[in-house]
């Protein structure tokens, strides 16, 4: 069901230190990085993101795995017309990897939803 959670933290070198090491008996590691963002997780895939600076609003992100493409375009337009407001349009979003293909929108109270799928274009649609 999720993907990835990702949390905003207000010292990013404190927290990635703390989460290194909290998590390591659960097997999991510094799997990515960039800027002020980490990414844990097990062999290369992050499950829970930790992004460093300071927010006037806590802001959770949630990401949903999805299967197929046409699920991320439908949650897309779903969640629009339910009244979320875009914060991703459905596309490959290349910086996490080339098969990357999601969509992203605010929920109500301005928490990110996201919903992903891995799986390579040429076995979509």
């Amino acid at each position: 069901m999720l993907d990835h959670i990702r949390i905003h933290v207000h010292n990013y070198e404190r927290s990635r230190g703390f989460y290194q090491q909290a998590l390591m008996p659960l097997g999991y590691g510094l799997v990515m990085e960039f800027d002020d963002w980490a990414g844990f997780g097990w062999a290369d895939k992050p499950e829970l993101w930790i992004r460093g600076g300071t927010s006037t609003t806590p802001q959770l992100h949630i990401a949903f795995r999805a299967e197929e493409r046409q699920v991320v375009r439908d949650f897309y337009r779903l969640a629009l017309e339910a009244g979320g407001k875009e914060d991703g349009p459905p596309g490959v979003y290349e910086q996490f990897h080339p098969d990357y293909y999601a969509a992203i929108v605010l929920d109500p109270d301005g928490h990110k939803l996201e919903v992903v799928c891995h799986l390579p274009a040429d076995l979509q649609d």
